[in-house]
Parts: C-alpha cells; structure tokens; sequence
C-alpha cells in the first residue's frame, strides 16, 4: 500500500504571550534580576516613545508643508471652493491617519489589525455608497476640467437652464421658468452637455418668408440696414476683434479685483499664476496664427440670402453674428423690427394657401 506523507504545517508562533506564563517566569526570577528587566524595559520604552515623539512633530511639520503645497496648486488653478475644502480635508485626514498608524508601528503595537479593519470598512462603504461616488467623481471631473460654470446656459440630460451652483454630488441650473433642476453629476460627467455660454460670438438666424412677386433686393436692403443699425452685431472681423479685446480686459479686470480680495499669500500664488497664464496664452495664440493659414477666418459680417423658394412663400435665410450675452435680445428685438418694418415698404408676409381650379361638368375631359 502507498502512504501519503501530508506536509507539516507551519508553527506559528504566538505574537501575544500568555499572561499567565509572563507572570510565573516573572516570580522564577530573582529581585536583581526583575528590578534589572523592568529597567531595560522602561528604557526600551522610553527610547521608543521618544523616537515616536520626535516621528510625529516632524511629520506634523511635513503634513503642514504638504497641505500648503496642494493648497497653493487648488490657487493656482482656481479649483472651486467646495472641493478644494473636500480635497484639503480628505489629504490631511490621510496624512494624519498614516502618521499615526506610523507612530503606533514605532511603540510597538501591532498595526496590522488596525489596518485590516479600516481596509474592511472602506469596502464596505464603497459598495454601500457606489451611486454617491459615482457623482461624486463626477462632481470632481467637472470642478477640475471646467466643462460650463456657474452663469453658464447649458442644456444637459434633458434640461436647460442657467447654472447657478456647482456641488461635489450634483449640479443645479435655474430654467426660464425659474424651476431649480438638481442634476447629479455622474451623468453629466460621462453624457453630451451643450454648454451655450462658452463661446464669445453665437450666430443668430432668422427665417423671414415673402410672397411671390415682392422685390428680394428691396427686402434684401431693408433687413440688412436693420441688423448694421444694431450695435449689438457684429459688422465685420475688426469690430469682432474690438469686441473680444473687450472681453478679455473685462477678465483682466475680474481677475485684478479677485486677486485684491485675497490675503498676501493668495495674491502672490496669482500673480505665478498669472504669469504661466500668460505664456500658455501666448501659445495658444501663435497656435491659432497657425490654424488660421490653415483654414479661412470666419466671415461674421450679416448676410441675407434667398434660401428657399417654398410652396407658397420666398424664405430668406438671415444670419447675424453677436455676442453670446445678447444672443435672445437681438433674436427678440430684430423678429419685432422685421415684422413691422417690412409691411410698410409694401412686402407681405404669405401664409399657406392652395389654388383650386373647378371644371364644369359639360367640359370634355382631355
């Protein structure tokens, strides 16, 4: 017959001595001998909680330096305040938690206890709370890429609105209606957002339809001395390029009054970063000189053009360019002027009508 030799299992010994056997080793040894071993021991002690003394100020020193380090980067790259709170806390929370996990290895104390149960716990809490931190990276996401802020007009997941907050879980926009929409941020983070405010220029279109046998040319004109009167559309590239000089120095200018509200560390974080503004502007710049050569620049003079020829009406397209903050009242005010300006210079406006022809009933049918 064959035996199966199993392999000896490990002995292991045991990390927490017995008390009992602690107390009758003790009582074995002499008055000498215990009074040297207590010694050695508080000497051991004290040596280990000084290093564990010396270990934790120099880390709370390091944490300090570290917690103004990420603070001065949350500065510099103007990361919202509620989640350069969060970050903040989160980081020093964790320094302070290995520190001390640290401090306790260096008495003595087995640590890896301590470790296994908040490494349970943070399962635990990670699989109770997925939905949550899910929108919460989503919330993360959008604080630091920057996709709308708060005044933009965005459209997202169903709504449109004007963002009026950003929190970490969701983010909440004010409809036209004046309905608060709380939407969470884990599906804005990973779907479409069409953000209506990030552009500087927004092209405006009309679809204005004129009767068969009104003059084009004449209402060609008219439409077109309508929008040059505008001071709120754009002629042509130079008064586009005055207008956007004009919103960079209103940035500028937002940018100053922010910098003077903050304390002395603050103001000299800005100021570097500032500076490397500057230079990423400036390649951003010679970058877009580049493109330019490589496609035409956009011609944002307004046109009026014969866009379809209808069943029952000549459609004119109308395009005009303007700032994005005037996009509604220049669409408004130009519909208003289109319809009372037109009629008095004898166009009409048609509405959809059907020609019917009745043939007598002693007509032969051909």
């Amino acid at each position: 017959m064959f035996k199966i030799q199993l392999p000896e299992m490990p002995v292991i010994p045991d990390s927490i001595p017995s008390p009992s056997k602690e107390l009758s080793s003790l009582k074995a040894l002499s008055a000498d001998e215990l009074i040297n071993k207590l010694v050695s021991t508080m000497v051991d002690f004290a040596i280990h909680l000084a290093i564990a003394i010396f270990v934790f100020y120099v880390g709370k020193f390091i944490i300090g330096k570290l917690y103004s380090f990420v603070a001065g980067i949350m500065v510099r790259r103007k990361v919202d305040r509620s989640l350069s709170t969060f970050v903040l806390s989160l980081v020093r929370m964790l320094l302070y938690f290995i520190l001390i996990v640290t401090v306790i290895g260096i008495l003595g104390i087995n640590t890896s206890s301590f470790i296994a149960i908040f490494a349970s716990a943070g399962v635990a809490i990670g699989m109770a709370l997925s939905g949550t931190l899910q929108n919460f990276a989503g919330g993360v996401l959008i604080l630091l890429l920057k996709p709308y802020k708060i005044g933009d007009y965005i459209e997202a997941q169903g709504f449109a609105g004007t963002v009026t907050e950003i929190q970490i879980f969701s983010t909440i926009i004010c409809t036209p209606d004046n309905k608060s929409i709380i939407i969470p941020n884990g599906g804005l983070s990973t779907g479409s957002i069409n953000n209506w405010s990030r552009e500087e220029f927004r092209r405006v279109q009309w679809d204005v339809s004129i009767s068969y046998g009104d003059d084009v040319a004449v209402a060609r004109r008219i439409i077109t001395d309508m929008l040059l009167a505008d001071s709120r559309v754009i002629k042509d590239s130079a008064n586009a390029d005055r207008i956007a000089d004009e919103i960079k120095a209103e940035h500028h200018t937002e940018e100053i009054a922010e910098e003077q509200s903050t304390n002395w560390f603050g103001r000299l974080l800005q100021r570097r970063h500032r500076k490397i503004k500057q230079r990423m502007e400036q390649a951003e710049e010679r970058q877009q000189q580049q493109l330019l050569t490589l496609r035409p620049a956009v011609d944002r003079r307004p046109t009026v053009v014969l866009g379809q020829m209808a069943d029952s009406s000549i459609n004119l397209t109308v395009r005009a360019w303007v700032r994005s903050s005037d996009y509604w009242g220049v669409y408004y005010d130009i519909n208003e002027l289109i319809y009372t300006t037109l009629p008095q210079h004898g166009l009409s406006f048609p509405f959809p009508q059907m020609d019917v022809h009745i043939v007598p009933a002693d007509t032969p049918a051909q």
